[in-house]
């Protein structure tokens, strides 16, 4: 059973409203009060406009490396979808913790929080570190931040377990999420006059081509990375945008498209295979007016995950959640930008990302009462 704090703990939490245009710093600011009761301090690492921070803070200052517990403070927006219960409310009821946030990621981070104490007092011989972080809804922002405060202190942890919600079964992998918009500058005319115009949405609608054949390819021929739902690199358009009437050719178009890469695919590749097709378009377009092109701007870049069951954090995880096997996971996480920064990483946290995004998202009572007792066992530890 779920203790009394930790549960009060993950409601006055889904009660903030931090969705991921809103800020964080209410959240931000209670954790960091509730570890200064105990004598711990906070570091903070801010946006440009001090509107939202990461937190970092050491509990066992002074041994010679640590564990991270990492997690993200924000919230997707639930405007537009049919609530039974108050996504702020944090209602308790048959079971269940319901708000959002709930199971991604809030409740991991309460019960990280109800277990201070017992980190402060823990004889283990590794710090525990707390890692909240800003924006991961929106692109993984704020981690990078957080990554690079944490390595201008100096700091170097030992492992890395993202709280996300896996069940409490450890996942070593997912893919990575890549979103990028397209905007094409073409030249406006009569639509009886083509010949003397470059029409936009036709030129995007040749990138748009483009990044449909690479989803096919990769699904007739990459090789297949089995325990995915589907075990090879997607890519799609998500929006598109362009021209003002009937018979005007349009002068602008842009959309938006991802790709969701495997872990052993070039990421960085795919865009690069995009952008060469376009600029292969534009001596054409050119030739016509010579102001005409098309850029390509970056939404969010965030690296696949892969791991490994032999890693001691991997089996720490398993050990401490009572798992013997581990999982592969869909969606994207702040644990590969962990792992890139030389920081061996698990995700393992309470909930089903089934209920995440989702109206009514709950975590259940008996989810929240494993990952306490993950919590307690971190702090019982005497070794990886």
């Amino acid at each position: 059973m779920i203790s009394t704090n930790a549960l009060q703990l993950a409601q006055t939490l889904v009660r903030m409203n931090t969705v991921s245009h809103h800020s964080n710093l209410d959240l931000i600011h209670f954790v960091r009060d509730t570890l200064e009761k105990l004598g711990v301090k906070s570091r903070l690492s801010f946006n440009a406009d001090k509107t939202k921070a990461n937190l970092f803070a050491t509990l066992g200052e002074g041994k010679p490396a640590g564990i991270i517990l990492s997690g993200h403070t924000d919230t997707v927006p639930w405007d537009g979808q049919d609530w039974t219960f108050d996504p702020l409310g944090a209602t308790v009821q048959d079971g269940r913790l319901y708000g959002r946030g709930s199971a991604d990621m809030k409740a991991f981070i309460a019960v990280a929080l109800a277990q201070a104490e017992a980190f402060l007092n823990s004889d283990a011989p590794f710090a525990i570190h707390y890692a909240f972080s800003y924006d991961e809804e929106v692109g993984c922002f704020g981690v990078k931040e957080l990554i690079a405060d944490m390595k201008d202190a100096g700091i170097r942890p030992l492992a890395c377990i993202v709280g996300e919600p896996t069940s409490m079964v450890p996942a070593i992998a997912h893919k990575g999420v890549y979103r990028y918009k397209c905007c094409v500058r073409g030249k406006e005319a009569h639509s009886s006059l083509t010949p003397h115009s470059v029409n936009a949405i036709e030129m995007a609608a040749r990138v748009v081509g483009r990044v449909r054949d690479m989803a096919e390819g990769f699904e007739r021929h990459e090789p297949r990375f089995e325990g995915f739902d589907v075990p090879f690199s997607t890519a799609s358009v998500g929006q598109f945008h362009g021209g003002i009437a009937d018979n005007v050719v349009p002068r602008d178009a842009e959309f938006r498209y991802e790709f969701r890469d495997l872990p052993t695919a070039d990421a960085a590749g795919m865009q690069a295979e995009v952008i060469a097709y376009a600029r292969s378009l534009e001596p054409a377009m050119q030739k016509v007016a010579p102001s005409t092109g098309i850029t390509f701007e970056t939404i969010c870049e965030i690296p696949s995950f892969l791991g490994n069951r032999d890693d001691a954090v991997t089996r720490l995880a398993q050990r401490l959640a009572g798992e013997q096997g581990t999982t592969l996971v869909a969606f994207g996480t702040e644990a590969g930008l962990f792992k890139n920064a030389g920081i061996p990483t698990v995700v393992c946290g309470p909930g089903s990302i089934q209920q995440a995004h989702q109206p009514d998202e709950y975590v259940s009572l008996d989810q929240l009462a494993r990952c306490e007792a993950f919590m307690q066992g971190l702090a019982a530890t005497r070794q990886l």
